[in-house]
């Protein structure tokens, strides 16, 4: 991480908190660990986690200790307090006066440092979903390797409907996950859709019971935690930056392939396997 970013982004928070609103609290993004996996929690329920400035600060913050300092730590789950996951970016923050260009284009591309510290990271990222998913709270669950959502939950690419681009990465996300005819649809007309639809079309990995998403994703992220970190790690290296063309796709197994087959955790999945017991990785 460069100092330039480094210092942008201690000047986009100096800005957020001085333009916080009344009701935004100090732990607006909470950490807590289920043994190997993490649970990031945005913490904005009064406004059902707006996506503001300092969230996504918080959340970066958040992210970059989990995947570059906590070795601890296996796999993830991104979820909302409060009943809801995200309901989108704060208006609030948009009735102010209008920023420069410049100014504008550094807010995004805060989003888009989350994005991709989401996206690329070293772990993997499941989100659990409850309530509302809107507009860069949709961008969020995208961004994550797998969603849970639950069977109450509604999902929207709202951002049309309030005169803005996708943003926070969802431009490559959404057609990643549900394909580019489906994405065009979701993104033109804006329509609000089911858990039903948000399964069928591929948008979430799975349902569970309302109120249930959190304990689900924690079940899976509980099986990712369980593998080999050198593997997810390089597996999600490739899913990042292989969808190019089909060189890309050759050229990173080829470059990648061969260091999994030197690290210790292979070794002592094979021994496993030919041990008949249940292999114990380290990160090595």
């Amino acid at each position: 991480m460069s100092v330039d970013r480094n210092k942008a982004l201690r000047e986009a928070l100096r800005d957020a908190n001085s333009q916080a609103g009344v009701d935004e609290p100090d732990d607006i993004v909470q950490v807590c660990h289920e043994g190997g996996v993490a649970v990031v929690t945005m913490n904005y329920p009064q406004r059902r986690n707006a996506f503001s400035m300092r969230m996504r600060i918080a959340l970066i913050q958040a992210f970059e200790r989990l995947f570059h300092a906590d070795a601890t730590t296996r796999a993830i789950v991104l979820t909302g307090a409060g009943g809801h996951f995200c309901a989108g970016g704060d208006l609030s923050e948009m009735q102010a006066a209008t920023p420069s260009l410049l100014e504008l284009r550094e807010r995004i591309a805060v989003g888009v440092r989350l994005f991709r510290l989401i996206y690329t990271g070293t772990k993997p990222v499941v989100a659990a979903v409850e309530g509302a998913c809107f507009g860069a709270g949709l961008s969020l669950a995208a961004a994550c390797d797998l969603a849970v959502g639950s069977s109450a939950a509604q999902y929207c690419c709202a951002f049309a409907k309030v005169g803005l681009l996708p943003d926070t990465g969802l431009l490559w996300t959404l057609p990643q996950k549900v394909g580019g005819g489906k994405a065009r649809e979701l993104m033109l007309k804006a329509d609000v859709i089911d858990a039903a639809t948000a399964l069928r079309i591929g948008l979430v990995n799975q349902t569970a019971e309302p109120g249930g998403a959190l304990e689900a994703a924690l079940e899976l992220a509980a099986r990712f935690s369980s593998y080999a970190p050198v593997t997810l790690a390089m597996l999600k290296a490739n899913l990042a930056n292989a969808g190019n063309s089909i060189e890309d796709a050759w050229r990173l197994e080829v470059d990648l392939n061969p260091l999994t087959r030197q690290t210790s955790d292979h070794a002592e999945a094979v021994a496993a396997f030919m041990e008949k017991r249940k292999a114990v990785f380290t990160g090595d």
